[in-house]
């Protein structure tokens, strides 16, 4: 099925909860809302659902518009962060109860309720209740509860959220794997940048009830549209820092104070005569070598598989991922050789990319 959203606007008086959402998410696509919190996402979420009624906009339904149809008949599955189990039933009847209430035939909704426990890995938990599983039980069972109606659209509100890191992990696998099998059109609302990148075809990229960009997570990360999404974007996050660009011969070079980068000209013409502008370059993209922007070590953080370096440049701290072999410590003299291949220019007024707007 294909959700579309036309100028979707939530307003409560003066106060906005999303406004002028403008997307669409292909028949079978896994896309995911994703921002810091209220920032309108789940706003948006519940009223695709139908609980919140737009102040605004059109929600359709492939072709057919949803404004006006309650909640129970857009057949909708839901998947909480609490989970929103009912203590007192046991995973079967939690299972069965979306059924009851479409009063599917028991035969049916007992063969249903198990195929989709066997499939959550859950079937021998049937005659449990919910205090008495672990929290990513309790997660498999809700995620069952939402399949079993068979939904043509799949929401998700932050359902990791309460789950430790391993589990998250695993569970992150599953939701991605299950979707896939089953090609649901699924909608993942989240605050946590790793989830939407490694479990959505694209991601809808919100700011204070407004949508940034929506576009695949490949593009978020290589091509940030804004400066919030840059930042936003990757972990460690981006380091940035005010520059000039000048054109000098057929050369361009990005200047601050300690700093000097010579740009490449498909990135540095964009930004050059410009006066002042925001540079961008992940902690990633530089090296430590012999030679290069000198720099002194302020703070070391080990990460295990690297350290994240942060170097004092002049008035700035730059973050660098580096190999712990290399055995540095505070106050180390240090050179940084960043990527320009891969540095970023942002307009420090508008905040948009210079280079991909």
């Amino acid at each position: 099925m294909r959700l579309t959203l036309e100028h979707l606007t939530k307003k409560w008086g003066s106060v906005v909860g999303a406004e002028d959402i403008n997307l669409q998410v292909e028949d079978g696509e896994f896309v995911a809302f994703l921002g810091p919190s209220g920032c309108g996402k789940t706003t948006t979420l519940l009223m695709i659902a139908g609980i919140y009624k737009p102040t605004a906009g059109i929600i359709k339904f492939d072709d057919r518009t949803m404004n006006k149809v309650p909640p129970k008949d857009r057949n909708v599955g839901m998947v909480f962060q609490s989970y929103a189990l009912y203590p007192h039933m046991t995973v079967y009847e939690n299972l069965t109860f979306p059924m009851k209430l479409q009063k599917v035939p028991q035969t049916e909704m007992k063969k249903r309720a198990q195929h989709i426990a066997d499939l959550m890995g859950i079937g021998h938990l049937m005659d449990r209740k919910p205090g008495q599983l672990s929290g990513g039980q309790q997660q498999r069972v809700a995620l069952g509860r939402a399949l079993v109606k068979q939904p043509n659209l799949l929401l998700f509100d932050e359902p990791l959220s309460n789950l430790d890191a391993r589990l998250r992990l695993t569970m992150r696998a599953e939701i991605k794997r299950l979707q896939l099998e089953l090609g649901i059109t699924s909608v993942y609302v989240t605050h946590d940048q790793v989830e939407a990148m490694t479990m959505a075809d694209r991601i809808a990229v919100m700011k204070d009830g407004h949508l940034q960009t929506f576009a695949p997570p490949n593009a978020l990360y290589d091509q940030p549209a804004t400066l919030f999404i840059a930042g936003f974007i990757g972990n460690p996050p981006m380091n940035f820092l005010d520059v000039e660009v000048s054109q000098e011969g057929g050369r361009y070079i990005a200047r601050s104070k300690g700093f000097e980068l010579a740009i490449p000209p498909e990135r540095g013409r964009p930004a050059a005569g410009r006066g002042a502008v925001i540079m961008g370059i992940r902690p990633e993209d530089i090296a430590l070598g012999a030679e290069g922007i000198p720099g002194e070590v302020y703070v070391i953080e080990p990460l295990g598989r690297d350290d994240l370096i942060d170097v004092v440049v002049g008035d700035r701290h730059l973050r660098v991922l580096a190999e712990p072999e290399l055995g540095l410590k505070l106050g180390d003299a240090v050179h940084l050789q960043p990527n320009a291949d891969k540095v970023q220019f942002f307009d420090p007024k508008t905040e948009n990319s210079l280079l991909w707007t």
